[in-house]
């Protein structure tokens, strides 16, 4: 089984690329950003039970400490974007790097509630400028063709395992060291690719244009508030007062975005991205898989340390497979890109995971981590790996140079909120399904203790969650098949694009 793209040896024989070591290590520099931006979604995951008895958080703000990185990352992408496009990618990149490691390092020193949230926000903000010019860079760094296809791999599979690395190093970091580590980990890596970065970087070309402001804030406040909507039926239903204003005001700002945007000659998000129909479905595939991962990876958390008992360290273990074959599979998709092309492999890919998650949503109180866990989950981490590399290629392919950014930074934004919408539904559906089985459980005179029908009553929520998950990645499978067209031949005879 081929192994992941060496980022040093795929750029050998180029000769017009420049020294080889250069460009490995560019790429090292890159996955390195994209690495540490993702796995940031979840590393605090498991030290969230730890970081509750330090600064005496209560499930409220506990939550907030999650979300609070993903709105400001998700929300903000897209500016993020575009900065890089019209002021420089190099030194966008450099400072988004910079300013991440900084909320690092003050949500690692936090003394409070506030200062925690704020470290994390700032964090977010870092990453959604870092984030889009990582990939753009990949874009114009390296030539079209097979070395790209073999660096978009290594990305690709940096995005696809960053999650699951997060939860490992969490749980060992928990562990070993205490919570803050979590969040100091980052500061040394940052600095690094801070001091690297100018050094091996080629600064690409400014294009002329203005901030949408106008349309910044109304995208942020209103995926911000659908995000709290959705979190606040989780726990307040559907029919609440505050539920009902929070998303009546999302679909108002949202709507306000899109008018903005089809009129504003600066606009955050020109609607000629979406011209390209592959382009279109790979974001559309992205937002409907961010959603069913993310949800998959809080609900295990939860289920193998609620359920299965196991220590954070342990917790974050039981999580490697998923890495590994995410790695392994995104190896193996960058080989066959240009035998079968990314339609083929995009099928194959939402076909897996979709069959993986059903296989997980088969869990109960009896389910062990080898009978019901590790065989799903390698399952699906095989198919996330062989969708993720061509939905990058799909993305990015055949745009032009001035919107590099943007499209990268639409693809990076569909994946976290996504994820966030994901999991605040599934939170709803997870709640409401728990809900029904105890009043199931109270009318049939079961004779359980309280506390055992209160754990059945939690796998069957999560259970349900993860089966809806599974018809999630079904509907990409569906999108793929009417949207992803590009074909093996036009992947082969793509020309080197001209570097910006």
């Amino acid at each position: 089984m081929p192994a992941a793209p060496d980022p040093v040896r795929l750029i050998k024989g180029d000769a017009d690329t420049g020294p080889p070591r250069r460009l490995g290590i560019v790429l090292l520099v890159i996955s390195a950003a994209q690495l540490m931006v993702v796995l940031d979604a979840t590393i605090v995951n498991i030290a969230l039970p730890s970081i509750r008895a330090d600064l005496q958080l209560s499930d409220a703000s506990l939550q907030w400490v999650i979300t609070s990185y993903t709105l400001a990352f998700g929300g903000l992408l897209l500016l993020g974007g575009r900065a890089g496009d019209i002021l420089g990618r190099k030194r966008v990149f450099i400072f988004g790097i910079l300013l991440f490691t900084l909320g690092s390092l003050l949500g690692g020193l936090a003394w409070n509630e506030m200062t925690l949230l704020g470290g994390r926000v700032i964090q977010g903000i870092g990453a959604a400028i870092a984030a889009p010019t990582a990939l753009s860079l990949v874009a114009t760094e390296f030539p079209e063709g097979k070395p790209r296809n073999q660096a978009m791999a290594v990305y690709a599979a940096m995005s696809g395992a960053g999650a699951a690395i997060g939860l490992i190093l969490g749980g060992v970091l928990t562990d070993l060291l205490n919570w803050r580590w979590v969040l100091f980990v980052n500061v040394p890596i940052g600095l690094f690719i801070a001091f690297v970065a100018p050094r091996v970087l080629h600064e690409t070309d400014k294009h002329t244009g203005l901030f949408d402001l106008p349309g910044a804030l109304t995208a942020t406040a209103g995926l911000s508030t659908l995000v709290y909507g959705l979190t606040h039926a989780a726990t307040d239903g559907w029919s609440d007062t505050v539920t009902i204003v929070a998303l009546a005001l999302a679909v108002a700002l949202l709507a306000a975005f899109f008018a903005i945007e089809t009129r504003s000659p600066h606009a955050l998000m020109p609607m000629r991205i979406f011209a390209d129909p592959n382009r279109t479905g790979a974001y559309a595939i992205m937002l409907i898989i961010g959603a069913a991962m993310f949800a998959m990876f809080f609900f295990l958390t939860l289920f193998v340390q609620g359920i299965l008992g196991y220590s954070p360290l342990k917790s974050g273990f039981a999580f490697l497979p998923v890495s590994v074959f995410i790695v392994i599979s995104a190896g193996i998709s960058s080989v066959l890109i240009t035998k079968v092309g990314p339609r083929v492999l995009t099928l194959a890919g939402t076909a897996i995971t979709a069959i993986g998650m059903f296989w997980l949503a088969q869990i109960d109180v009896t389910t062990t981590y080898v009978s019901g866990l590790l065989f799903p989950t390698i399952v699906l981490a095989t198919g996330l790996g062989f969708t993720f590399m061509p939905l990058t290629l799909a993305a990015v392919s055949r745009v032009e140079n001035r919107d590099a950014g943007l499209a990268s930074g639409v693809l990076n934004t569909t994946q976290q909120i996504g994820g966030a919408l994901g999991l605040a539904t599934l939170s709803t559906i997870a709640i409401s399904a728990a809900t029904r089985k105890i009043e199931e459980l109270a009318s049939s005179g079961a004779a359980t203790s309280p506390e055992a029908t209160a754990v059945i009553a939690q796998v069957e929520g999560y259970s349900t969650a993860l089966l809806v998950a599974s018809a999630m990645a079904a509907a990409a499978f569906v999108v793929t098949f009417f949207t992803i067209k590009i074909r093996a031949e036009e992947v082969v005879e793509a020309q080197p694009a001209h570097v910006g």
